[in-house]
């Protein structure tokens, strides 16, 4: 299988890293200390048309796919992770309503969300559920033409500044487990849904991680996704095409460390030459690129393999599962790893905010722990075995 990048996508990688340097990176610092969400950002990519990249032309997307959508996420990963959970976001919101929405609603809602005029949220994670999709307790019982849904989320990325989220909620409390559920398109303004506790975060600091309440919320029954009962497969297999996305910010995020400890390394001098001609720090450098390298390899050919699988609920190969799981395994602990080596490069500059690996090595971890921790990969790989 070939998936050397064409010439549409290499103008895109290098047209994205340009608008990354000028326009993305100088504020990044100043927003990571913030803290608050920068629509400055999103405009600026609504601007140069990258939320289009996954849409179809249909709805007014550019259609260029998955592989791409990784490279927009990579690229302004390299300078600043949290305006990168941007697209990464709206590629996970979007994703239920790609595999399980019928024509209508990808009318209703694909045009505004392609141009990135309304951006959406993903609303699955519950104190008592996240990595088990079935411990979810948020209800949604039928009345009529709607359904009321009761409950709340918790560590909801962009869930206050989102125009929609697709929520999971529990249709039938009599079925267990991951029987019973259903994925609601919830709209921003709909009565009974709130914003709750927002959470002040170690990383990815100008992105908004919040708590969602819902509470005698009177959703209309034609936001359900493909019908009661169907939840669990439309969440799971949303997963298996998201994880890479957060493959692409952590190698962004790596890539960007690893670039600038690089720069440093040949201008920073001790014992009369570059730190970059000592054999213990080159041997590092040497280490960090080789797992940049490769976490890139597995995670172009890993997006390469999901832009041949159906957008439906169709089932998903043990093959292409076990590399989604992988890519995004490799490519975190290679985030957490070179970026924490960058901060050793830089030694006593490294700790200081002045300098950006820090922040880097802060953003690093999350990507770790969302959207499936480290652990849970391995556990779904192990399955495909």
């Amino acid at each position: 299988m070939s998936y050397t990048l064409s010439e549409e996508q290499l103008m895109l990688k290098d047209t994205v890293r340009r608008l990354a340097k000028e326009k993305i990176a100088p504020g990044a610092a100043k927003r990571d200390e913030e803290g608050v969400f920068s629509h400055e950002m999103s405009d600026l990519l609504k601007e140069n048309g990258l939320f289009a990249a996954d849409f179809p032309e249909t709805y007014g997307g550019a259609e260029m796919g998955f592989l791409s959508c990784c490279i927009i996420i990579e690229e302004i990963a390299r300078v600043c992770a949290s305006t990168s959970v941007i697209p990464l976001v709206h590629e996970l919101g979007t994703m239920p309503i790609s595999l399980a929405g019928n024509d209508e609603q990808k009318q209703r809602f694909f045009p505004d969300l392609a141009e990135g005029s309304k951006l959406i949220a993903f609303g699955l994670t519950e104190p008592g559920a996240g990595s088990d999709v079935g411990g979810i307790r948020t209800k949604a019982v039928r009345d009529g033409d709607s359904y009321v849904l009761d409950g709340r989320k918790c560590f909801i990325t962009h869930g206050d500044v989102a125009d929609v989220l697709t929520v999971t909620a529990r249709t039938n409390p009599e079925l267990p487990g991951n029987k019973g559920l259903g994925v609601f398109i919830v709209e921003k303004g709909t009565p009974g849904f709130s914003i709750g506790k927002k959470e002040d975060k170690m990383g990815i600091r100008a992105s908004s991680t919040v708590e969602l309440l819902f509470e005698n919320c009177r959703v209309p029954a034609e936001n359900l996704l493909a019908g009661e009962g169907k939840g669990f497969s439309i969440v799971m297999k949303t997963l298996d095409f998201t994880r890479p996305s957060v493959a692409a910010q952590a190698l962004g995020i790596a890539d960007g460390a690893l670039d600038y400890a690089v720069q440093y390394a040949k201008e920073r001098e001790q014992f009369g030459r570059p730190i970059l001609q000592q054999q213990g720090l080159a041997f590092l450098l040497a280490d960090m690129t080789i797992q940049v390298l490769a976490a890139r390899e597995l995670l172009y050919k890993t997006a390469t393999l999901l832009e041949e699988v159906p957008r439906d609920l169709s089932r998903v190969s043990p093959e292409v599962i076990r590399y989604s799981s992988a890519s995004k395994n490799f490519a975190s602990d290679t985030a957490m790893k070179v970026t924490t080596e960058a901060v050793q490069v830089l030694g006593g500059y490294g700790y200081i905010k002045e300098y950006p690996v820090e922040r880097m090595m802060r953003d690093a971890k999350i990507t770790q722990i969302y959207e499936g921790t480290t652990q849970i990969q391995k556990l779904v790989l192990a399955g495909t075995l």
